[in-house]
């Protein structure tokens, strides 16, 4: 039996205790907030605080499974609603979300000990330190995943970034991490028996850390299921180009808006997202095209629907699961190697993978697909069913089989024995 523990519970997370539920696997989920959307209280909230509520709901596991820890998260999301800035600011704000994780990883921690019957931890970085030095104490196996790449790599990566378009620097918050926060991050890393990641991209990351006895797992996350009728793509007229994520140069939103204006056929850039930070060039170049601001998932879907393809020139991803998605309704997808969907997209074929910061490739595909519709239809179906296979029941069953192995290893306090065929030993790093 094992603890998941995650404090905002996003769509990998509840598939992640869905799969340790439906698997007999999951003793107890821990998680800052989790809102019944069929409550009473749900119809009388405004719609914004309730559809913000609603994406901390659990299907599954059973509500008796769940365990909260909600006043810091609450405290987040009212300050950030009434802008109270100090409250929240990085690191240092009373309700930042480093407090949101570092309580509730404590809160696990403290839960621990004296806990019977639980072989295992699953905990995410930045919220597992406490809790795996207990788990490691108790003998527990600590089981880490790393959604996104390793921060030494992303560091490099960025730092090079704000040199390279100083005008977009501050939307890089990222690069202000304290060293502090950074040497939490190795201690995490170092105290894992086994870390799973969603993507080689972030697997082959880890080469810039420190040395580490834990084998690693690549478990690509899923996508959700194909509506019941696919939209028909448009044979003319402007070829509707879509992003979804944070308005960050993390995601090479300026090397979109470059491409954009390179294309000589005529199309329609529609943004979903908030903006990472104030900033003027990037609120001149929204005002170019149609921005939507953030959106319910289910409107993100819909969007998807309307549109032709999807665009992410992400610098560094972990695994994007708006890929998946868009693919899933059916859109063909532009993006880098470091998105992690490498494994995922044949190039040409249901997508592209083009260079990281090339404007230029990325204004060649959107010609090649405005120009040739009969090549985007194809595309388009084809993107539809790479989507269906890599499924979230596929992703389920894969992490339930990685973890299976994992705590049958022992003890818990060396390196694993490695791991079956189809996972991905990183060994000593």
């Amino acid at each position: 039996m094992l603890i998941l523990s995650h404090p905002t519970g996003n769509a990998n997370v509840r598939e992640a205790a869905r799969a340790f539920a439906d698997s007999g696997m999951l003793a107890e989920l821990w998680t800052s907030v989790s809102w019944d959307s069929t409550s009473a209280m749900n119809r009388l909230l405004p719609r914004s605080l309730a559809a913000q509520l609603e994406r901390r709901s659990f299907a599954y596991p059973t509500r008796e499974l769940i365990h909260t820890a909600p006043w810091l998260e609450l405290g987040r999301m009212l300050a950030s609603r009434w802008r109270w800035t100090s409250l929240v600011r990085q690191e240092t704000g009373m309700f930042c979300v480093d407090a949101v994780y570092r309580g509730l990883d404590q809160k696990v921690a403290a839960r621990l000990t004296g806990a019977r019957g639980i072989d295992a931890v699953f905990a995410y970085e930045d919220g597992a330190l406490a809790t795996f030095n207990a788990a490691r104490k108790l003998g527990m196996q600590r089981i880490y995943e790393l959604p996104i790449g390793y921060w030494r790599a992303g560091r490099e990566l960025m730092t090079e970034e704000a040199a390279l378009q100083p005008e977009w620097a501050m939307t890089l918050p990222g690069n202000q991490d304290s060293d502090a926060k950074l040497a939490r991050k190795d201690e995490e890393l170092a105290l894992a028996s086994h870390v799973v990641v969603p993507s080689e991209f972030v697997r082959q990351t880890l080469s810039k850390g420190g040395r580490f006895d834990a084998k690693v797992s690549v478990v690509n996350y899923g996508a959700p299921a194909a509506p019941g009728s696919r939209s028909l793509r448009s044979t003319e007229g402007k070829l509707r180009v879509l992003f979804a994520g944070a308005m960050s140069q993390r995601k090479g939103i300026s090397y979109l808006f470059a491409a954009a204006g390179q294309v000589e056929a005529e199309i329609e850039l529609t943004l979903i997202g908030s903006r990472a930070r104030e900033c003027r060039i990037l609120d001149a170049a929204l005002q170019s095209h149609r921005w939507l601001g953030t959106l319910p998932h289910s409107e993100v879907l819909a969007e998807m629907q309307r549109h032709d393809v999807f665009v992410l020139p992400t610098l560094f991803e972990g695994f994007a699961l708006v890929i998946l998605e868009a693919m899933s309704r059916g859109l063909p997808v532009i993006t880098t190697p470091n998105s992690g969907a490498e494994g995922i997209i044949t190039d040409g074929e249901d997508g592209f993978i083009v260079p990281v910061r090339s404007a230029e490739a990325i204004a060649e595909k959107l010609e090649l697909l405005a120009g040739d519709r009969d090549r985007l239809a194809a595309m388009s179906e084809a993107a539809q069913k790479k989507a269906a296979f890599h499924s979230w029941a596929r992703y389920r069953r894969q992490l339930v089989s990685e973890v299976e192995l994992v705590m049958g290893a022992s003890p818990a306090q060396g390196p694993l024995a490695p791991s079956r065929a189809g996972s991905t030993g990183a060994g000593p790093c």
